[in-house]
C-alpha cells in the first residue's frame, strides 16, 4: 500500500513539476543554457514548401552567439547546394555558389527577407531573443517524462510582423530546440525541419564563420 501511494505521489509530483513550466520559463532556460556558450554548431533538415512544393531542406549552422554571429551552409536543396549566408549585427553576407558573387543586404533590410519555410536565417544567433521580441508564444503540452521531456511552444506573429505560426519543440535534455514547424494561415504544416547534430564549444572563430572566397564578386544592395 505504501508503495502504491509513493508511485501515485511521485506521478503526480512529476505532473506538476511538467505544468509548472511556462512558455517564459522554457525559454529563459534555453537563453541560461547558451549564455556562457562560445559557440553553436548544429544541424537543420527536413522539409519545406515556399509556394513551388515541398522540398527537401539541408543546412549546417555556426554561431557565436556573443558576437551575433552566424554561418548556415546550405547542402540541400540542389538549386541552393553550396550557398553560404553570413549574419551579424550589421549585416547579412549571401554567397551564391553558381555565380561566385556575394550580395551585402544591411540587417535592418534583410530581417524577414532570408526566410526558408519560416525560419528566418537572420535571427539564427539569437533565436531567444527573436522569437520574444517578434512573437507572442505560449506552452501547448508536453511528451516525455524528465530527464528528456520535449515542450512543444507555440508561436505567433505579433501585430507587424509577417508570417504565420511557429511550432517549436525543446527538449529540456540541454534545453535546446530539437524540431521547428511553420503553418500557414490556414493552419496546414508548410515546414517541419529538425534540428540534430547539435554542439557547443568547439572552438569556432569570427574569422572562420565570416570566410567566403576572397575571388567572389562583391554587391552592395
Amino acid at each position: 500500500m505504501l508503495k502504491s501511494s509513493l508511485a501515485v505521489l511521485s506521478f503526480f509530483g512529476a505532473v506538476s513539476l511538467a505544468q509548472a513550466q511556462s512558455a517564459g520559463d522554457i525559454l529563459n532556460n534555453v537563453a541560461a543554457a547558451q549564455k556562457n556558450v562560445k559557440d553553436i554548431s548544429f544541424r537543420i533538415s527536413g522539409t519545406a514548401d515556399q509556394g513551388g512544393g515541398s522540398q527537401k531542406l539541408d543546412l549546417n549552422v555556426q554561431t557565436i552567439p556573443a558576437a551575433s554571429l552566424a554561418r548556415v551552409v546550405f547542402n540541400a536543396p540542389d538549386a541552393l547546394a553550396d550557398n553560404v549566408v553570413v549574419v551579424d549585427n550589421k549585416e547579412v553576407r549571401n554567397y551564391l555558389y553558381l555565380t561566385n558573387q556575394v550580395t551585402v543586404t544591411s540587417l535592418n533590410k534583410a530581417v524577414g527577407g532570408q526566410d526558408l519555410g519560416g525560419l528566418d536565417l537572420s535571427q539564427l544567433s539569437n533565436l531567444v531573443g527573436a522569437l520574444k521580441s517578434r512573437y507572442d508564444i505560449k506552452l501547448l503540452g508536453s511528451t516525455g517524462a524528465a530527464p528528456n521531456r520535449v515542450y512543444q511552444l507555440e508561436a505567433s506573429p505579433k501585430t507587424g510582423v509577417q508570417g504565420g505560426k511557429s511550432r517549436i519543440y525543446v527538449s529540456e535534455n540541454g534545453w535546446r530546440p530539437t524540431r521547428f514547424q511553420a503553418l500557414d494561415a490556414g493552419g496546414k504544416t508548410v515546414a517541419d525541419l529538425s534540428i540534430s547534430d547539435y554542439k557547443v564549444n568547439a572552438g569556432l572563430t569570427a574569422a572562420r564563420l565570416k570566410q567566403l572566397p576572397k575571388d567572389a564578386e562583391v554587391i552592395k544592395q
